[in-house]
């Protein structure tokens, strides 16, 4: 009896033992499958990377081919046009010449012909090149020169029409207009209902309405008025006239990020960013994301370094993301910066009204004394956001240099407002009895309201933010929810966020140095604040307690010790893994051939009961 039951036991361990062998096979399996196909994904990532490189490589070869073509084929026309111009105006080339060396103004070649010569086929210039360079203005760019001082044959015949009109009582022998396709059979029965000179009008409203909210020492006039359709186009239209392609703007980061496709895309100008930190030191008195004349010079020097042509700066204030206003004494600092280096200073000031906190007072470029360099400052302002008219693409520069003031008007055409929309905003405009006593103090009511509901809510959920008072939008810091403080992990959160049906402005959308800030807005229905707020809430909690787990898994050491010893702490970080992670069920194993068909049986079966 004593020998039979010793042979059961011993038949027991073996079982045990085999048991726990096939476990371990298919473990070491799995293990082994998962290493394979982590290192073909590398390969094909590697595989795609070089590929991308190749292509990215190929396309700069052909944009070099490209240009180099452009400055051959400009070249040649500039020899043929000045081997024709030496022989027959050589006196007034030598004129022109000796003009140049008394102003110091580039040669001809520099300025106008590479322009001038790329559209000749379908514009004749209509005045002496002479007459031309004399009028050559040195705070333009040469393509801005080129759009101002471009005229065609139509262009031509019509300026000199509007300048002599025939009237058969006040000038009979004006010019009769039978070029300009226009209907004036009916004119009589339109002219009670439509204004011909709706721009005009519009202009002198928007002087006086800037003179009056702007707090201007002396009126603004009409004439320094530029209507565009939206201060996009503005910005594409100073871009293209202030600078040459390749040129570059100076910006403090974080910016409204879309000023990047309004002044590259088409004008091909790129923006160097001044960055700024949230991080201060302990005790002083610095504020987050400080703008100040120090950082200026730094970005300065560095784009100068890396061989940029710095033509201009941007400053936005009241600042967007931001909501910081800045005093005078700072506007008044950056002005004299840009002086001093002859940079243009482009001031968006489109929530100017948007200031709704008495306490904080904004006061516009337009209301101090005396500009450092009048003929390099250009406010702009649009109506899209003082007034909740999202869409109303209207907006305006103000701008004393009357070379900067023509050459924008050649690109009106382009960006121009329809007559009605002129006459519904310059009927809003001059009611300021309406907006004094009823529009703006209830705006700004509306948001110190909802910006004091959102604010309360996130020191609710610890979360950050800059507490400013201009704007729609608070810049809140969400790092604490990123696994890592990388931009990767700030999209993925904001990813997140627009997959369960909010959407927020991530900070490297606005040029953020520093990953995990957002810009959250705060201008909208009680109700629908409180819906995103509630599912934001929710995955803000959901995403620290996975961070959580993660960083647990993280903290795992597997352990080379027998597999007899270590073997339930594998199962159970596995175990933990399948519980917190879907990836093995997206990426189930397939079998390859000749492997044994039985382990993705056990594979299978110990992933059913890891759910279990």
């Amino acid at each position: 009896m004593r020998g039979s039951g010793s042979f059961h036991q011993r038949k027991r361990r073996r079982v045990g033992r085999g048991g726990d062998g096939v476990l371990s096979n298919a473990l070491a399996g799995y293990l082994s499958w998962q290493q394979t196909a982590e290192e073909r994904f590398l390969a094909l990532e590697e595989d795609r990377m070089r590929q991308e490189a190749r292509a990215e490589e190929r396309r700069e070869q052909q944009e070099e081919r490209r240009a180099k073509q452009e400055r051959e084929h400009e070249f040649r026309l500039m020899s043929m046009l000045t081997k024709v111009l030496s022989s027959s105006r050589g006196t007034e080339e030598q004129s022109a010449s000796t003009s140049r060396e008394t102003l110091g103004v580039p040669s001809t070649s520099q300025t106008l012909f590479p322009y001038m010569l790329s559209s000749s086929a379908k514009a004749v210039p209509s005045m002496p090149l002479g007459d031309q360079m004399a009028q050559y203005s040195p705070y333009l760019s040469r393509r801005g020169n080129s759009m101002r001082l471009h005229q065609g044959i139509l262009q031509e015949g019509f300026n000199q029409y509007h300048a002599n009109k025939h009237d058969e009582n006040s000038n009979p022998h004006g010019i009769i207009n039978l070029g300009t396709s226009e209907n004036k059979l009916c004119f009589d029965l339109l002219q009670k209902r439509v204004r011909c000179d709706l721009l005009v009008y519009l202009r002198e409203e928007v002087a006086k309405f800037l003179s009056h909210y702007c707090r201007s020492p002396k009126p603004l006039k009409p004439k320094n008025v530029v209507v565009m359709n939206g201060c996009g186009s503005l910005f594409s239209a100073l871009a293209a006239t202030l600078c040459d392609p390749e040129d570059a703007i100076l910006i403090p980061s974080p910016f409204y990020g879309v000023i990047t496709e309004d002044v590259g895309l088409y004008s091909s100008v790129k923006l160097h960013h001044v960055p700024l930190y949230s991080q201060v030191p302990t005790g002083s008195d610095v504020r987050p994301f400080q703008l100040t004349v120090e950082k200026l010079e730094n970005s300065l020097k560095e784009a100068k370094k890396e061989g940029l042509n710095i033509k201009a700066l941007i400053l936005l204030n009241p600042h967007n993301p931001l909501g910081e206003v800045y005093s005078s004494e700072e506007m008044i600092s950056f002005l004299e910066f840009a002086k001093m280096h002859k940079l243009h200073v482009i001031v968006d000031e489109i929530y100017m009204l948007s200031v709704f906190n008495e306490t904080d007072t904004f006061r516009s470029v337009l209301s101090l004394d005396g500009l450092p360099d009048p003929q390099r400052t250009h406010i702009m302002w649009g109506v899209s956001k003082d007034f909740a008219m999202a869409g109303m693409r209207v907006g305006m520069v103000y701008s004393e240099n009357r070379d900067l003031v023509q050459a924008l008007d050649q690109l009106g055409c382009f960006h121009g407002v329809p007559g009605p929309t002129q006459y519904q905003m310059a009927q809003l405009l001059r009611d300021r009895d309406w907006l004094n006593s009823e529009f703006l103090p209830e705006n700004r009511r509306r948001l110190r309201e909802a910006h004091s509901f959102m604010t309360e809510e996130l020191k609710k959920q610890d979360i950050p933010f800059l507490h400013r008072s201009a704007g729609f939008f608070i810049w809140a810091d969400l790092s604490k929810y990123l696994r890592e403080k990388t931009f990767a992990e700030e999209l993925s959160l904001w990813r997140c966020f627009l997959k369960h049906k909010v959407l927020l402005s991530c900070g490297q959308a606005f040029s953020c140095v520093s990953p995990g800030w957002f810009r959250i807005i705060f201008t909208d229905q009680l109700h629908k604040l409180k819906l995103g707020l509630s599912i934001a809430h929710f995955h803000f909690n959901k995403t620290l307690k996975t961070s959580s787990v993660q960083t647990k898994l993280d903290t795992v050491h597997i352990k080379t010790e027998p597999v007899s010893l270590s073997l339930d702490s594998l199962i159970g970080t596995l175990r933990q893994q399948i519980h917190t992670s879907d990836w093995l069920e997206k990426y189930k194993p397939e079998l390859a051939a000749g492997q044994d068909p039985t382990q993705l049986d056990v594979f299978t079966d110990l992933l059913d009961k890891a759910r279990k």
